[in-house]
Protein backbone atom coordinates (compact mmCIF):
# COMPACT_ATOMS: atom_id res chain seq x y z
CA UNK A 1 0.00 0.00 0.00
CA UNK A 2 2.58 2.19 0.45
CA UNK A 3 3.87 1.56 -2.85
CA UNK A 4 0.82 2.77 -4.45
CA UNK A 5 0.72 5.96 -2.27
CA UNK A 6 3.91 7.08 -3.38
CA UNK A 7 3.18 6.67 -7.15
CA UNK A 8 0.42 8.74 -6.60
CA UNK A 9 2.46 11.20 -4.77
CA UNK A 10 4.35 11.84 -8.02
CA UNK A 11 1.51 11.41 -10.28
CA UNK A 12 -0.15 14.48 -8.32
CA UNK A 13 3.01 16.60 -8.79
CA UNK A 14 3.52 16.22 -12.22
CA UNK A 15 -0.04 17.44 -12.46
CA UNK A 16 0.91 20.22 -10.12
CA UNK A 17 3.11 20.91 -12.65
CA UNK A 18 1.47 21.34 -15.46
CA UNK A 19 -1.27 22.85 -13.69
CA UNK A 20 0.27 25.98 -12.58
CA UNK A 21 1.44 27.07 -15.99
CA UNK A 22 -2.19 27.10 -17.17
CA UNK A 23 -3.41 28.81 -14.35
CA UNK A 24 -2.19 31.55 -15.27
CA UNK A 25 -2.36 31.59 -19.23
CA UNK A 26 -4.85 34.64 -19.61
CA UNK A 27 -6.50 37.20 -17.88
CA UNK A 28 -9.64 37.98 -16.85
CA UNK A 29 -11.94 41.03 -17.85
CA UNK A 30 -14.73 41.07 -15.22
CA UNK A 31 -13.63 44.02 -13.03
CA UNK A 32 -12.07 45.88 -16.25
CA UNK A 33 -13.87 49.45 -16.68
CA UNK A 34 -14.13 50.94 -19.50
CA UNK A 35 -15.15 53.81 -20.97
CA UNK A 36 -18.32 54.58 -23.79
CA UNK A 37 -16.74 54.89 -26.86
CA UNK A 38 -18.12 57.36 -29.08
CA UNK A 39 -17.27 58.11 -33.07
CA UNK A 40 -18.62 61.54 -32.92
CA UNK A 41 -17.75 62.55 -29.05
CA UNK A 42 -15.17 64.41 -27.79
CA UNK A 43 -13.50 61.24 -26.43
CA UNK A 44 -12.39 60.13 -29.97
CA UNK A 45 -11.13 63.49 -31.64
CA UNK A 46 -8.96 63.51 -28.23
CA UNK A 47 -7.51 59.67 -29.25
CA UNK A 48 -7.35 61.13 -32.70
CA UNK A 49 -5.07 63.39 -32.33
CA UNK A 50 -2.24 61.71 -30.22
CA UNK A 51 -2.49 58.45 -32.00
CA UNK A 52 -5.16 57.04 -34.67
CA UNK A 53 -4.72 53.84 -33.26
CA UNK A 54 -7.47 54.14 -30.82
CA UNK A 55 -10.46 55.00 -33.53
CA UNK A 56 -13.32 53.18 -33.35
CA UNK A 57 -16.10 52.96 -35.63
CA UNK A 58 -19.91 52.31 -34.90
CA UNK A 59 -19.38 48.51 -36.84
CA UNK A 60 -16.57 47.96 -34.48
CA UNK A 61 -18.00 48.89 -31.13
CA UNK A 62 -21.10 46.74 -31.94
CA UNK A 63 -18.84 43.87 -32.92
CA UNK A 64 -16.71 44.43 -30.22
CA UNK A 65 -19.79 43.91 -27.54
CA UNK A 66 -20.55 40.37 -28.75
CA UNK A 67 -17.18 39.23 -27.86
CA UNK A 68 -17.53 36.57 -25.69
CA UNK A 69 -14.03 35.18 -25.48
CA UNK A 70 -12.56 36.97 -22.73
CA UNK A 71 -15.65 35.78 -20.44
CA UNK A 72 -14.93 32.22 -21.48
CA UNK A 73 -11.03 32.68 -20.93
CA UNK A 74 -11.69 33.98 -17.34
CA UNK A 75 -13.97 30.47 -16.70
CA UNK A 76 -11.24 28.45 -17.74
CA UNK A 77 -8.82 30.56 -16.11
CA UNK A 78 -11.03 29.84 -12.57
CA UNK A 79 -11.42 26.33 -13.10
CA UNK A 80 -7.76 25.64 -14.06
CA UNK A 81 -6.67 27.82 -10.53
CA UNK A 82 -9.22 25.58 -8.33
CA UNK A 83 -7.99 22.29 -9.91
CA UNK A 84 -4.54 23.36 -9.31
CA UNK A 85 -5.89 24.21 -5.63
CA UNK A 86 -7.16 21.27 -5.30
CA UNK A 87 -4.00 19.05 -6.57
CA UNK A 88 -2.21 21.16 -3.88
CA UNK A 89 -4.47 20.52 -1.46
CA UNK A 90 -4.08 16.61 -1.84
CA UNK A 91 -0.59 17.00 -2.44
CA UNK A 92 -0.58 18.92 1.15
CA UNK A 93 -2.19 15.85 3.23
CA UNK A 94 0.47 13.63 2.22
CA UNK A 95 3.02 15.70 3.78
CA UNK A 96 5.10 15.36 7.07
CA UNK A 97 3.17 18.04 9.09
CA UNK A 98 -0.01 16.82 8.23
CA UNK A 99 -0.69 12.95 7.32
CA UNK A 100 0.38 11.85 10.77
CA UNK A 101 -2.14 14.43 12.19
CA UNK A 102 -4.67 12.24 9.94
CA UNK A 103 -5.66 9.60 11.76
CA UNK A 104 -4.91 11.27 15.41
CA UNK A 105 -7.78 13.60 14.96
CA UNK A 106 -9.98 11.41 13.29
CA UNK A 107 -9.87 9.36 16.14
CA UNK A 108 -10.58 12.20 18.41
CA UNK A 109 -14.03 12.65 16.24
CA UNK A 110 -15.21 9.01 16.35
CA UNK A 111 -13.66 8.24 20.00
CA UNK A 112 -16.84 7.78 22.00
CA UNK A 113 -19.76 8.87 19.85
CA UNK A 114 -22.05 7.70 17.55
CA UNK A 115 -21.03 7.75 13.36
CA UNK A 116 -23.65 10.45 12.75
CA UNK A 117 -22.46 12.84 15.45
CA UNK A 118 -18.86 12.29 14.51
CA UNK A 119 -19.15 12.76 11.14
CA UNK A 120 -21.04 16.49 11.70
CA UNK A 121 -18.24 17.41 14.13
CA UNK A 122 -15.32 15.87 11.33
CA UNK A 123 -17.48 17.94 8.45
CA UNK A 124 -17.56 21.41 10.69
CA UNK A 125 -14.03 20.94 10.94
CA UNK A 126 -13.55 20.60 7.56
CA UNK A 127 -16.01 23.61 7.15
CA UNK A 128 -13.55 25.81 9.67
CA UNK A 129 -10.74 24.75 7.69
CA UNK A 130 -12.16 26.16 4.17
CA UNK A 131 -13.07 29.21 5.96
CA UNK A 132 -9.48 29.84 6.89
CA UNK A 133 -7.89 29.35 3.97
CA UNK A 134 -10.51 31.14 1.77
CA UNK A 135 -10.46 34.12 3.88
CA UNK A 136 -6.84 34.29 3.07
CA UNK A 137 -7.21 34.36 -0.04
CA UNK A 138 -10.00 36.86 0.22
CA UNK A 139 -7.20 38.57 1.82
CA UNK A 140 -4.83 39.10 -0.86
CA UNK A 141 -6.70 40.49 -2.83
CA UNK A 142 -8.10 43.20 -0.54
CA UNK A 143 -4.43 43.58 0.05
CA UNK A 144 -3.68 44.43 -3.52
CA UNK A 145 -7.06 45.25 -4.76
CA UNK A 146 -7.88 44.31 -8.22
CA UNK A 147 -5.73 46.36 -10.40
CA UNK A 148 -2.83 45.27 -8.54
CA UNK A 149 -3.33 41.79 -9.32
CA UNK A 150 -3.95 42.59 -13.07
CA UNK A 151 -0.57 44.11 -13.46
CA UNK A 152 1.34 41.57 -11.50
CA UNK A 153 1.71 38.54 -14.08
CA UNK A 154 3.42 41.29 -16.40
CA UNK A 155 5.77 43.42 -13.24
CA UNK A 156 9.28 42.90 -13.27
CA UNK A 157 10.13 43.55 -9.74
CA UNK A 158 6.54 41.57 -8.73
CA UNK A 159 7.75 38.36 -11.00
CA UNK A 160 11.70 38.46 -9.66
CA UNK A 161 10.11 38.72 -6.40
CA UNK A 162 7.94 35.42 -6.62
CA UNK A 163 11.07 33.64 -8.41
CA UNK A 164 13.51 34.60 -5.28
CA UNK A 165 10.21 33.30 -3.40
CA UNK A 166 9.84 29.93 -5.14
CA UNK A 167 13.76 29.88 -4.54
CA UNK A 168 13.25 30.24 -0.93
CA UNK A 169 10.08 27.58 -1.07
CA UNK A 170 12.17 24.83 -2.57
CA UNK A 171 14.78 25.41 -0.51
CA UNK A 172 12.72 24.89 2.54
CA UNK A 173 11.40 21.65 0.78
CA UNK A 174 14.87 20.29 0.20
CA UNK A 175 15.72 20.45 3.86
CA UNK A 176 17.72 23.57 4.46
CA UNK A 177 15.36 25.47 7.07
CA UNK A 178 12.27 25.27 7.91
CA UNK A 179 9.25 28.16 7.28
CA UNK A 180 7.49 28.00 10.69
CA UNK A 181 5.38 30.83 12.44
CA UNK A 182 5.60 32.38 15.90
CA UNK A 183 4.74 29.37 18.60
CA UNK A 184 2.92 31.81 20.88
CA UNK A 185 0.30 31.88 17.66
CA UNK A 186 0.44 28.15 17.54
CA UNK A 187 0.19 28.01 21.71
CA UNK A 188 -2.55 30.37 21.82
CA UNK A 189 -4.93 28.44 19.14
CA UNK A 190 -3.67 25.28 20.59
CA UNK A 191 -5.55 26.76 24.10
CA UNK A 192 -8.57 27.91 22.56
CA UNK A 193 -8.72 24.12 21.04
CA UNK A 194 -9.55 22.80 24.20
CA UNK A 195 -12.71 24.39 24.00
CA UNK A 196 -15.86 22.27 23.41
CA UNK A 197 -18.70 23.07 20.62
CA UNK A 198 -18.46 24.60 17.80
CA UNK A 199 -15.71 27.67 18.92
CA UNK A 200 -13.35 24.49 19.71
CA UNK A 201 -13.52 22.80 16.41
CA UNK A 202 -12.47 26.21 15.10
CA UNK A 203 -9.57 26.53 16.87
CA UNK A 204 -8.47 23.17 16.20
CA UNK A 205 -9.11 23.68 12.42
CA UNK A 206 -6.65 27.34 12.93
CA UNK A 207 -4.23 25.05 14.89
CA UNK A 208 -3.69 22.38 12.36
CA UNK A 209 -3.09 25.55 9.95
CA UNK A 210 -1.05 26.74 11.77
CA UNK A 211 1.35 23.66 12.96
CA UNK A 212 1.29 22.67 9.16
CA UNK A 213 2.45 25.91 7.79
CA UNK A 214 6.29 24.56 7.46
CA UNK A 215 4.68 21.97 4.83
CA UNK A 216 1.57 23.46 3.12
CA UNK A 217 3.48 27.19 3.80
CA UNK A 218 5.39 26.93 0.18
CA UNK A 219 2.70 24.74 -1.69
CA UNK A 220 0.02 27.55 -0.79
CA UNK A 221 2.19 30.57 -1.19
CA UNK A 222 3.17 29.05 -4.86
CA UNK A 223 -0.36 28.57 -5.31
CA UNK A 224 -1.20 32.59 -4.53
CA UNK A 225 1.39 33.76 -6.53
CA UNK A 226 0.28 31.42 -9.74
CA UNK A 227 -3.55 33.21 -8.58
CA UNK A 228 -2.61 36.30 -8.28
CA UNK A 229 -0.66 36.57 -11.46
CA UNK A 230 -3.55 35.40 -13.41
CA UNK A 231 -5.16 38.66 -13.02
CA UNK A 232 -8.54 37.32 -11.42
CA UNK A 233 -9.94 39.00 -8.95
CA UNK A 234 -11.46 36.07 -7.53
CA UNK A 235 -8.13 33.74 -8.47
CA UNK A 236 -6.58 33.67 -4.94
CA UNK A 237 -9.58 32.75 -3.18
CA UNK A 238 -10.61 29.92 -5.79
CA UNK A 239 -7.28 28.65 -5.13
CA UNK A 240 -7.71 28.56 -1.48
CA UNK A 241 -11.12 26.88 -1.94
CA UNK A 242 -9.82 24.20 -3.91
CA UNK A 243 -6.73 23.69 -1.40
CA UNK A 244 -8.63 23.88 1.26
CA UNK A 245 -11.31 21.77 0.06
CA UNK A 246 -9.24 18.85 -0.53
CA UNK A 247 -7.84 18.94 3.23
CA UNK A 248 -11.08 18.64 4.88
CA UNK A 249 -12.91 15.91 2.40
CA UNK A 250 -10.50 13.36 4.20
CA UNK A 251 -11.20 14.22 7.74
CA UNK A 252 -14.78 13.77 6.89
CA UNK A 253 -14.68 10.88 5.19
CA UNK A 254 -12.94 9.14 7.60
CA UNK A 255 -15.16 9.99 10.48
CA UNK A 256 -18.26 8.43 8.53
CA UNK A 257 -15.82 5.62 7.79
CA UNK A 258 -13.42 4.90 10.34
CA UNK A 259 -12.90 1.62 9.52
CA UNK A 260 -11.01 2.69 6.13
CA UNK A 261 -8.05 4.29 7.97
CA UNK A 262 -6.56 0.97 8.78
CA UNK A 263 -5.62 0.66 4.75
CA UNK A 264 -3.47 3.48 5.43
CA UNK A 265 -0.21 3.81 4.59
CA UNK A 266 2.61 3.91 7.90
CA UNK A 267 4.25 7.47 8.20
CA UNK A 268 8.06 6.94 7.56
CA UNK A 269 10.55 8.57 5.42
CA UNK A 270 8.91 8.46 2.21
CA UNK A 271 6.65 11.24 3.24
CA UNK A 272 9.83 13.29 3.40
CA UNK A 273 10.62 12.21 -0.24
CA UNK A 274 7.56 13.68 -0.67
CA UNK A 275 8.86 17.40 0.22
CA UNK A 276 11.83 17.07 -1.75
CA UNK A 277 10.37 16.00 -5.03
CA UNK A 278 7.94 19.23 -4.61
CA UNK A 279 10.97 20.65 -3.96
CA UNK A 280 12.69 20.28 -7.59
CA UNK A 281 9.60 20.97 -9.18
CA UNK A 282 8.99 24.40 -7.22
CA UNK A 283 12.73 25.12 -8.34
CA UNK A 284 11.98 24.26 -11.96
CA UNK A 285 8.70 26.73 -11.83
CA UNK A 286 10.79 29.42 -10.42
CA UNK A 287 12.64 30.22 -13.84
CA UNK A 288 9.49 30.66 -15.73
CA UNK A 289 9.15 33.65 -13.52
CA UNK A 290 12.90 34.45 -13.97
CA UNK A 291 12.34 33.88 -18.26
CA UNK A 292 9.36 36.61 -17.70
CA UNK A 293 11.17 39.31 -16.40
CA UNK A 294 14.23 38.81 -19.12
CA UNK A 295 11.82 38.66 -21.60
CA UNK A 296 9.84 41.98 -20.70
CA UNK A 297 12.84 44.22 -19.97
CA UNK A 298 15.31 42.22 -22.79
CA UNK A 299 17.97 41.58 -20.88
CA UNK A 300 18.74 38.85 -23.63
CA UNK A 301 20.80 36.18 -21.58
CA UNK A 302 18.05 33.97 -19.63
CA UNK A 303 17.38 32.16 -23.40
CA UNK A 304 15.64 29.36 -24.33
CA UNK A 305 19.28 27.33 -24.02
CA UNK A 306 20.05 28.27 -20.71
CA UNK A 307 16.53 27.35 -19.20
CA UNK A 308 16.36 24.18 -20.55
CA UNK A 309 19.99 22.99 -19.46
CA UNK A 310 18.77 24.10 -15.73
CA UNK A 311 15.74 22.39 -16.36
CA UNK A 312 17.40 18.95 -17.81
CA UNK A 313 19.92 19.02 -14.21
CA UNK A 314 17.15 19.55 -11.93
CA UNK A 315 14.86 17.03 -13.32
CA UNK A 316 18.56 14.64 -13.98
CA UNK A 317 19.06 15.16 -10.45
CA UNK A 318 14.73 14.52 -9.20
CA UNK A 319 15.29 11.16 -11.01
CA UNK A 320 18.87 10.60 -9.23
CA UNK A 321 17.15 11.12 -5.64
CA UNK A 322 13.94 8.53 -6.67
CA UNK A 323 16.50 6.30 -7.34
CA UNK A 324 18.40 6.48 -4.21
CA UNK A 325 21.60 7.66 -5.25
CA UNK A 326 21.05 11.09 -3.57
CA UNK A 327 20.49 11.96 0.03
CA UNK A 328 19.40 14.92 1.63
CA UNK A 329 19.57 15.97 5.57
CA UNK A 330 16.45 14.38 6.89
CA UNK A 331 16.09 11.34 4.38
CA UNK A 332 15.63 8.24 5.60
CA UNK A 333 18.04 5.47 4.64
CA UNK A 334 16.38 3.59 1.18
CA UNK A 335 17.18 0.05 1.53
CA UNK A 336 15.68 -0.72 -1.50
CA UNK A 337 13.72 0.88 -4.42
CA UNK A 338 10.03 -0.05 -4.92
CA UNK A 339 8.70 -0.94 -8.20
CA UNK A 340 6.67 2.16 -8.62
CA UNK A 341 9.21 4.29 -7.63
CA UNK A 342 11.52 2.59 -10.13
CA UNK A 343 8.58 3.33 -12.51
CA UNK A 344 8.63 7.14 -11.18
CA UNK A 345 12.17 7.53 -11.51
CA UNK A 346 12.14 6.14 -15.33
CA UNK A 347 8.92 8.77 -16.41
CA UNK A 348 10.85 11.49 -14.52
CA UNK A 349 14.48 10.30 -16.71
CA UNK A 350 12.57 9.75 -19.44
CA UNK A 351 11.13 13.34 -19.50
CA UNK A 352 14.75 14.67 -18.60
CA UNK A 353 16.29 12.83 -22.03
CA UNK A 354 12.67 14.53 -23.99
CA UNK A 355 14.04 17.98 -23.43
CA UNK A 356 18.19 17.45 -24.26
CA UNK A 357 16.83 17.60 -27.87
CA UNK A 358 15.00 21.37 -26.80
CA UNK A 359 19.12 22.79 -27.05
CA UNK A 360 19.42 22.15 -30.58
CA UNK A 361 15.73 23.98 -31.40
CA UNK A 362 13.47 21.07 -30.98
CA UNK A 363 9.93 22.28 -30.42
CA UNK A 364 9.22 20.32 -27.12
CA UNK A 365 5.39 21.15 -28.05
CA UNK A 366 4.17 19.34 -24.72
CA UNK A 367 6.10 22.31 -22.26
CA UNK A 368 6.72 24.72 -24.85
CA UNK A 369 4.04 26.96 -23.10
CA UNK A 370 6.70 26.93 -20.34
CA UNK A 371 9.69 27.77 -22.02
CA UNK A 372 11.42 30.99 -23.61
CA UNK A 373 9.88 31.64 -27.04
CA UNK A 374 11.90 29.47 -29.54
CA UNK A 375 13.35 32.78 -31.29
CA UNK A 376 15.23 33.08 -28.60
CA UNK A 377 17.17 29.84 -29.47
CA UNK A 378 21.28 30.77 -30.39
CA UNK A 379 21.24 27.36 -32.33
CA UNK A 380 17.96 26.54 -33.94
CA UNK A 381 18.03 23.70 -36.25
CA UNK A 382 14.01 23.04 -36.25
CA UNK A 383 12.98 26.40 -37.49
CA UNK A 384 15.04 26.07 -40.65
CA UNK A 385 13.94 22.81 -41.37
CA UNK A 386 10.46 23.82 -40.42
CA UNK A 387 10.24 26.28 -43.31
CA UNK A 388 12.25 24.60 -45.49
CA UNK A 389 10.45 24.90 -48.93
CA UNK A 390 7.58 27.28 -47.50
CA UNK A 391 6.41 30.61 -49.58
CA UNK A 392 6.58 33.80 -46.73
CA UNK A 393 5.90 37.39 -47.97
CA UNK A 394 8.84 39.23 -49.06
CA UNK A 395 9.72 41.97 -46.11
CA UNK A 396 9.40 45.63 -47.39
CA UNK A 397 11.99 46.92 -44.94
CA UNK A 398 12.89 46.76 -41.21
CA UNK A 399 9.83 47.46 -39.21
CA UNK A 400 9.57 49.28 -35.91
CA UNK A 401 10.29 47.87 -32.85
CA UNK A 402 11.93 44.99 -34.69
CA UNK A 403 15.16 45.38 -32.58
CA UNK A 404 13.25 44.84 -30.01
CA UNK A 405 10.94 41.75 -30.74
CA UNK A 406 10.96 39.01 -33.10
CA UNK A 407 8.24 37.04 -34.78
CA UNK A 408 7.79 33.26 -34.05
CA UNK A 409 8.70 31.13 -36.89
CA UNK A 410 10.63 34.08 -38.73
CA UNK A 411 7.36 35.66 -39.76
CA UNK A 412 7.23 39.08 -41.16
CA UNK A 413 5.22 40.26 -38.40
CA UNK A 414 4.99 44.12 -37.65
CA UNK A 415 5.15 45.44 -33.90
CA UNK A 416 3.30 48.73 -34.13
CA UNK A 417 -0.38 49.28 -34.84
CA UNK A 418 -0.53 51.85 -37.70
CA UNK A 419 2.69 50.74 -39.36
CA UNK A 420 0.93 47.28 -39.85
CA UNK A 421 -2.44 49.06 -41.20
CA UNK A 422 -0.62 51.26 -43.45
CA UNK A 423 1.53 48.06 -44.90
CA UNK A 424 -1.71 46.14 -45.10
CA UNK A 425 -3.91 48.96 -46.82
CA UNK A 426 -0.56 49.51 -49.68
CA UNK A 427 -0.68 45.48 -49.68
CA UNK A 428 -4.38 45.25 -49.18
CA UNK A 429 -4.65 42.42 -47.61
CA UNK A 430 -7.08 42.05 -43.73
CA UNK A 431 -5.25 42.20 -40.44
CA UNK A 432 -4.47 39.59 -37.93
CA UNK A 433 -3.92 41.58 -34.55
CA UNK A 434 -2.01 39.19 -31.86
CA UNK A 435 -2.36 40.77 -28.72
CA UNK A 436 0.29 38.75 -26.79
CA UNK A 437 2.99 39.16 -23.85
CA UNK A 438 6.79 37.74 -22.90
CA UNK A 439 4.58 36.19 -19.71
CA UNK A 440 1.82 33.99 -21.94
CA UNK A 441 2.15 30.73 -21.80
CA UNK A 442 -1.17 30.39 -23.94
CA UNK A 443 0.42 32.44 -26.70
CA UNK A 444 4.13 30.32 -26.97
CA UNK A 445 2.12 27.21 -26.78
CA UNK A 446 -0.37 28.32 -29.80
CA UNK A 447 2.98 29.78 -31.62
CA UNK A 448 4.72 26.15 -31.12
CA UNK A 449 1.41 23.97 -31.80
CA UNK A 450 -0.92 25.83 -34.17
CA UNK A 451 0.92 28.05 -36.36
CA UNK A 452 3.41 25.59 -37.43
CA UNK A 453 0.46 23.84 -39.57
CA UNK A 454 1.25 24.31 -43.27
CA UNK A 455 -2.27 25.52 -44.36
CA UNK A 456 -2.01 27.60 -41.47
CA UNK A 457 1.47 29.46 -41.73
CA UNK A 458 1.03 30.22 -45.49
CA UNK A 459 -2.55 32.08 -44.69
CA UNK A 460 -0.36 33.98 -41.52
CA UNK A 461 2.47 34.73 -43.94
CA UNK A 462 0.92 35.21 -47.48
CA UNK A 463 -2.73 36.26 -47.00
CA UNK A 464 -2.96 38.03 -44.04
CA UNK A 465 -0.69 41.43 -42.16
CA UNK A 466 0.43 40.13 -38.78
CA UNK A 467 0.79 42.62 -36.15
CA UNK A 468 1.89 41.60 -32.59
CA UNK A 469 1.08 43.85 -30.24
CA UNK A 470 3.22 43.22 -26.95
CA UNK A 471 1.05 43.94 -23.76
CA UNK A 472 3.56 43.29 -20.91
CA UNK A 473 6.97 45.02 -22.76
CA UNK A 474 8.53 47.77 -20.42
CA UNK A 475 10.62 49.34 -22.97
CA UNK A 476 9.78 53.46 -23.31
CA UNK A 477 8.12 54.96 -26.12
CA UNK A 478 9.46 57.74 -28.17
CA UNK A 479 7.64 61.03 -27.46
CA UNK A 480 6.20 61.00 -30.76
CA UNK A 481 4.34 57.81 -30.13
CA UNK A 482 3.04 58.63 -26.22
CA UNK A 483 -0.82 58.35 -26.08
CA UNK A 484 -2.67 60.48 -23.35
CA UNK A 485 -6.07 58.45 -22.77
CA UNK A 486 -8.83 61.27 -22.55
CA UNK A 487 -9.05 60.89 -18.77
CA UNK A 488 -5.37 62.59 -18.92
CA UNK A 489 -3.19 59.14 -18.23
CA UNK A 490 0.04 59.04 -20.23
CA UNK A 491 1.27 55.96 -21.89
CA UNK A 492 4.69 56.13 -22.09
CA UNK A 493 5.27 52.54 -22.19
CA UNK A 494 4.76 49.52 -25.42
CA UNK A 495 2.37 47.83 -22.75
CA UNK A 496 0.75 50.46 -22.01
CA UNK A 497 -0.02 51.64 -25.40
CA UNK A 498 -1.14 48.29 -26.22
CA UNK A 499 -3.08 47.22 -23.31
CA UNK A 500 -5.29 50.23 -23.37
CA UNK A 501 -5.82 49.81 -26.81
CA UNK A 502 -7.17 45.86 -26.59
CA UNK A 503 -9.44 47.11 -23.54
CA UNK A 504 -10.92 50.00 -24.88
CA UNK A 505 -11.19 48.94 -28.78
CA UNK A 506 -11.76 45.10 -28.42
CA UNK A 507 -13.10 45.43 -24.17
CA UNK A 508 -10.69 42.45 -23.71
CA UNK A 509 -7.16 42.17 -21.30
CA UNK A 510 -6.23 38.08 -22.18
CA UNK A 511 -3.54 36.89 -24.05
CA UNK A 512 -3.28 35.61 -26.70
CA UNK A 513 -6.20 37.75 -28.06
CA UNK A 514 -6.83 37.35 -31.81
CA UNK A 515 -8.74 40.29 -33.96
CA UNK A 516 -8.95 40.07 -37.70
CA UNK A 517 -9.86 43.47 -38.73
CA UNK A 518 -10.15 45.44 -42.31
CA UNK A 519 -7.54 47.72 -42.36
CA UNK A 520 -9.40 50.36 -44.36
CA UNK A 521 -12.72 50.72 -41.93
CA UNK A 522 -11.05 48.77 -38.52
CA UNK A 523 -14.24 46.92 -38.56
CA UNK A 524 -13.83 43.00 -37.42
CA UNK A 525 -14.62 40.45 -40.11
CA UNK A 526 -15.11 37.98 -37.41
CA UNK A 527 -15.47 37.50 -33.69
CA UNK A 528 -11.96 37.92 -31.89
CA UNK A 529 -10.96 34.66 -29.60
CA UNK A 530 -8.65 33.43 -27.44
CA UNK A 531 -6.30 29.99 -27.46
CA UNK A 532 -7.83 27.08 -29.38
CA UNK A 533 -5.37 24.55 -29.85
CA UNK A 534 -7.29 22.92 -32.34
CA UNK A 535 -5.82 23.73 -35.81
CA UNK A 536 -9.00 22.89 -37.39
CA UNK A 537 -10.79 25.49 -35.71
CA UNK A 538 -7.91 27.89 -35.71
CA UNK A 539 -8.07 27.54 -40.04
CA UNK A 540 -12.00 28.16 -40.17
CA UNK A 541 -11.33 31.28 -37.81
CA UNK A 542 -8.67 32.61 -40.44
CA UNK A 543 -10.50 31.17 -43.32
CA UNK A 544 -13.70 33.08 -42.00
CA UNK A 545 -11.82 36.23 -42.01
CA UNK A 546 -10.86 36.37 -45.59
CA UNK A 547 -14.25 35.26 -46.71
CA UNK A 548 -15.83 38.71 -44.97
CA UNK A 549 -12.58 40.29 -46.35
CA UNK A 550 -13.16 39.56 -49.93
Amino acid sequence: MISFKKICIGLLFCCALSLSGYAQDSTSTDELVFTEIKPDAAVDSTIKKTDSSAQVTPATTVAASKVTAPQKEAQKTLWGIFIAGFVGGLAALLMPCIFPMLPLTVSFFTKGSEKGKAFRRAALYGLFIILIYVVLGLLVTVIFGADALNSLSTNGIFNFFFFLLLVVFAASFLGAFEITLPSSWVNKMDANSDKGGTAGLFFMAGTLALVSFSCTGPIIGTLLVQASTTGALLGPAIGMFGFSLALAIPFALFALFPSAMNKLPKSGGWLNSVKVVLGFLELAFALKFLSNVDLAYHWEWFDREIFLALWIVIFGMMGIYLLGKLKFFHDSALAFISVPRLFLATVVLAFTVYLIPGMWGAPLRSVSAFLPPQETQDFDLYTTTLLAGKQSAANDGPHKYADKFHAPLKLDAYFDYNEGLAAAKRQNKPVLIDFTGHACVNCRKMEANVWPDKEVYKMISNDYILIQLYVDDKSELDAADVVVTPEGKKLNTIAKKWSDLQARKFQSNSQPFYVLLDPKTETLLAPPQGADYEIANYKKFLESGLKAYQ
